[in-house]
């Protein structure tokens, strides 16, 4: 029965590889446990059970504090990282006619709920598209 349960291992392995989507790891912990279960107990029911059990109890217990942990990790792209930054206009913004605004070195276009006026500080409220969201800060 051991063979069966290194090779369930195995297969599950390949698939959280291939997937990335943190769902088999669970079940290879489990069939681990199943497999070192397997030298003590002949019973293939107590040790599918255990397998299955263990895997959903570790899937629920702890999906969520890994994935938030490997999502901490990534880095933000270029995009990404001018959200929430401050800029000034350089074209005027109003309700109607997309302005410019230079933001961490670089103009873009920009557009907001209200008017700005040239040389206005800026706060980057989104990325929609190549346009970024902005609305006015300070006075």
């Amino acid at each position: 029965m051991s063979y069966l349960w290194v090779l369930i291992i195995i297969l599950l392995a390949l698939a959280e590889v291939t997937t990335v989507n943190l769902t088999t790891i669970w079940f290879v912990a489990s069939g681990l446990v199943s497999l070192i279960l397997s030298f003590f107990i002949d019973n293939f029911l107590i040790q599918l059970g255990v397998f299955v059990i263990l895997g959903i109890i570790l899937l629920i217990t702890t999906k969520s504090k890994l994935q938030a942990l490997v999502n901490e990790r990534r880095e933000k792209t270029n995009l990404d990282r001018i959200v929430g930054m401050q800029g000034y206009v350089v074209e005027k913004i109003t309700k109607r006619k997309n302005g410019a605004v230079k933001v961490d070195g670089k103009v873009w276009t920009a557009f907001a709920d209200q008017t700005i006026p040239k040389d206005s500080d800026v706060e980057i409220l989104a990325i929609e598209g190549v346009k970024v969201k902005v609305k006015k800060v300070g006075k």
